[in-house]
């Protein structure tokens, strides 16, 4: 593993120019622009390679000429069996039938993501040099040089990103091909021209990679993961709120059990999905750049009088940390999964109703239904994004001997683990915008099930000493039916004190709710408050 320091580049707040959203205007919705749209910096076509026909007629063809590649030469009216990038053809559904819910990670997490941050990294990297009093050989550089090596962060666009792509099918090396780019666009700077061999001075692929993957993870987080999340939780709190003290059956082990209430039962993942969140956030997101293998051998040599090591505090950084934050995703979704399921049985059991839209359909053949579409979404993203999350954090502390690019491949796919998250957490507030409580069903359940009595009555009977209390009551419900009537007439031939055997008669199981309106108010309510601070 490499030794190497941390970059002030990660440290505190980011600027401006780190946000890619302002240079990711040019990409636009695939699926609302039409092929070769003009408002694309480039053909739709370009972005895959083309292959004869010959290859694509083996696969799926058929003699009515009615196979998929036959119905695309006739819809795109070409002799061709290319079928060019669009919601239709995305390989992923994230780049296609889902990309509207998840194209505000495009900026950070895609190709083009991972070119401006390493140009960021690259930029701040020859600025840190020319500070460097000991690099004689780059001057600090006047405000006018800083200004266009900035305009070259700000003003970074899908264009640009496209002539780095150009030079990286000639270099068949991505990193080199943003250090050809940055050199390209310095030549016409004097001051800068005449040190453009300190772009990338030192350093290996991997110092600028693990920097621009860590500011990549942290801006993602923080612009797009983090806000989804904190209105998921609210959204939740605001469900444990308004329905506190509504009364419902629990149901341990599939079995009606001492009753809750929902507003309770919601404040618990609200907390449980907090936790998790400032977990989430509280890991340290790390980089090193110390050279090939982190002892700084290329730099000694070329400065040895420079202390490197002390250019940032030193530690280790064998991707350590993302395995941490993925683990840590994953366990959050996880809980979200539990969520997910719970109310999909709530609802199947009657005790939400689903608001519906007109001219939404819920079943193709059975008009009376409205599935739970939402919640089987979200439920189904968390699964796809934990499977992607958990290869990501199992694989990266991994690395043969000093270096490997077994990472390099692995680390494309970290968009692919965010985005199923955050498709899983709008696809689960907009479960919970549609709920709606049934509070008749709520009713009609618990004045069905008075056998959930049995257990406070034997708990107030071994308090004054009858004795077996438990196996009475054992006898009483256990495989009978248990009514209003069966619980009063035992209660009414119990020697009891008279106020406790008046508090019994009283207890109905819509009032046997212990104290789940205080919990699902003030007293797990406070541990969201610190959420505001994320």
């Amino acid at each position: 593993m490499e030794l190497g320091a941390s970059s002030r580049v990660l440290n505190g707040s980011q600027p401006s120019y780190l946000n890619p959203r302002t240079r990711f205007h040019l990409l636009r919705d695939l699926s609302n622009s039409p092929h070769h749209s003009s408002n694309l910096p480039f053909p739709l076509s370009s972005a895959i390679p083309r292959r004869g026909c010959g290859s694509c007629e083996a696969i799926g063809n058929d003699s009515t000429g009615n196979s998929p590649v036959e119905k695309g030469k006739k819809m795109s009216g070409q002799h061709s069996c290319d079928f060019e990038l669009s919601s239709l053809t995305a390989l992923s559904p994230l780049d296609g039938r889902y990309w509207d819910k998840v194209k505000d990670l495009a900026p950070y997490l895609s190709e083009y993501g991972l070119i401006y941050y390493r140009v960021v990294v690259e930029i701040k990297w020859l600025l840190k040099l020319s500070e460097m009093p000991q690099v004689l050989e780059v001057p600090r550089f006047s405000k006018d040089a800083k200004s266009y090596l900035q305009r070259l962060i700000d003003g970074f666009t899908m264009n640009d990103a496209l002539e780095v792509k150009d030079i990286e099918r000639v270099t068949n090396h991505d990193v080199k091909a943003v250090e050809y780019f940055l050199k390209q666009k310095c030549q016409s700077h004097p001051e800068v021209a005449k040190v453009l061999e300190f772009f990338h001075f030192a350093c290996t692929s991997e110092d600028i990679n693990n920097l621009a993957h860590a500011l990549m993870l942290k801006e993602a987080l923080k612009s797009v993961i983090f806000p989804v999340t904190k209105e998921l939780i609210m959204a939740m709190r605001d469900m444990a709120t308004a329905y506190a003290h509504i009364p419902m059956l629990s149901r341990t082990h599939g079995q009606p059990a001492s009753p809750t209430t929902i507003g309770k039962e919601i404040a618990i993942f609200a907390v449980r999905l907090s936790r998790e969140m400032r977990d989430i956030s509280q890991v340290e997101i790390m980089g090193k750049f110390a050279g090939a293998v982190g002892n700084y051998n290329a730099h000694l040599v070329a400065y040895p009088h420079i202390k490197w090591l002390q250019i940032a505090e030193e530690f280790i950084e064998p991707h350590d940390y993302m395995a941490k934050l993925f683990h840590t995703i994953i366990q959050f979704n996880t809980i979200l999964t539990d969520f997910d399921r719970d109310m999909w049985g709530y609802i199947s059991l009657g005790y939400f109703k689903q608001i519906t839209k007109p001219g939404e359909i819920g079943s193709s053949t059975m008009p009376h239904k409205v599935n739970p579409i939402d919640f089987e979404n979200s439920e189904g993203n968390l699964g796809k994004a934990n499977a992607s999350l958990s290869h990501l954090s199992i694989k990266l502390p991994i690395s043969r001997w000093q270096r490997d690019l077994t990472d390099s491949t692995v680390l494309r796919n970290v968009g692919e683990g965010l985005g199923h998250s955050l498709l899983a957490y709008r696809s689960a507030l907009q479960g919970i915008s549609k709920l709606q409580v049934n509070e008749a069903a709520l009713f009609e359940d618990l004045d069905q099930s008075w056998e959930v009595l049995a257990e406070p009555i034997q708990t107030v009977m071994r308090r004054y000493g009858i004795p077996e209390p438990y196996e009475k009551l054992k006898e009483l419900t256990r495989g009978r039916a248990v009514t209003k009537e069966t619980i009063r007439e035992f209660i009414e031939g119990l020697e009891l004190p008279v106020e406790a055997k008046s508090k019994l008669l009283d207890l109905t199981p819509h009032t046997y709710t212990g104290a789940a309106a205080e919990l699902a108010g003030r007293y797990l309510m406070k541990q969201l408050l610190k959420l505001e601070e994320i």
